[in-house]
């Protein structure tokens, strides 16, 4: 693939290896025991993504762990998780909610940690520009001295500061203006098929999708996993390491 650019996808592309968020918090409420069910959590879940999409609850000076730990509390209030449904529980040794809320962060940051330590090596092995286009929350150059990413990226283009969210394509378009190349020598990177690769290919760039464990809909009340159309990815991986070869 002969790319003289590079746009990558943030959250669940860099610091989850292609597994959507969602899904790497439910498997953190279950392995620490929490006493809710799948299809409670996605609907708190939910509700509490777009709830951050429309108030600036996450400042711009908000570390990763910071973002963690106000979205682990906003989602276990939705799911009316108290201390006393808590207490007595396998769950953090049957603790208070703010230390469980301790605990499933240091597990999802820690995960995130790896992930993104992978993600700069890999990074680091591509040459040609790259630039971060991702739906957040304000807080993304943050995040990224953070996780030490900062260095590797020329320009970062982010939904809560850009004014427009993936997928419109024109937050890919930003992209491709930042590092002033046209769609079809950039390669777009992303674990989102309906949020990174549709429209990134609509617009007229190189995709890779980057497959991790689906997240799934919501129809008729019931969460369903869906076969993906993959049409719109010319290259399909199963690792960041694989863009090394490609």
């Amino acid at each position: 693939m002969d790319a003289k650019g590079y746009i990558f996808d943030y959250g669940g592309t860099l610091d989850s290896g292609g597994c959507h968020w969602g899904r790497v918090f439910w498997h953190a409420y279950e392995r620490a025991g929490l006493p809710v069910g799948e299809a409670q959590f996605r609907e708190a879940y939910v509700a509490v993504e777009r709830r951050l999409g429309r108030e600036a609850v996450i400042k711009p000076d908000f570390t990763f762990r910071q973002t963690l730990e106000t979205k682990v509390a906003m989602q276990l209030e939705a799911m009316g998780i108290t201390e006393a449904s808590v207490a007595g529980l396998p769950c953090c040794g049957g603790v208070a909610t703010s230390e469980a809320v301790t605990s499933i962060v240091a597990d999802l940051h820690a995960s995130a940690v790896r992930h993104t330590a992978q993600a700069r090596r890999v990074l680091g092995l591509l040459k040609a520009p790259k630039a971060l286009v991702t739906n957040f929350y304000g807080n993304m150059p943050m995040v990224l001295r953070e996780m030490q990413l900062a260095d590797l990226f020329s320009a970062v283009i982010e939904s809560a500061v850009a004014g427009v969210r993936k997928p419109d394509e024109r937050i890919f378009l930003l992209g491709a203006k930042a590092l002033s190349l046209s769609p079809h020598e950039i390669v777009v990177v992303g674990d989102s098929m309906a949020n990174d690769i549709v429209p990134a290919h609509a617009a007229g760039f190189l995709t890779v999708w980057l497959r991790g464990e689906p997240w799934g809909t919501l129809s008729n009340g019931r969460w369903t996993e869906e076969a993906v159309d993959t049409a719109a990815a010319d290259i399909v991986i199963d690792d960041l390491s694989a863009l090394t070869t490609i």
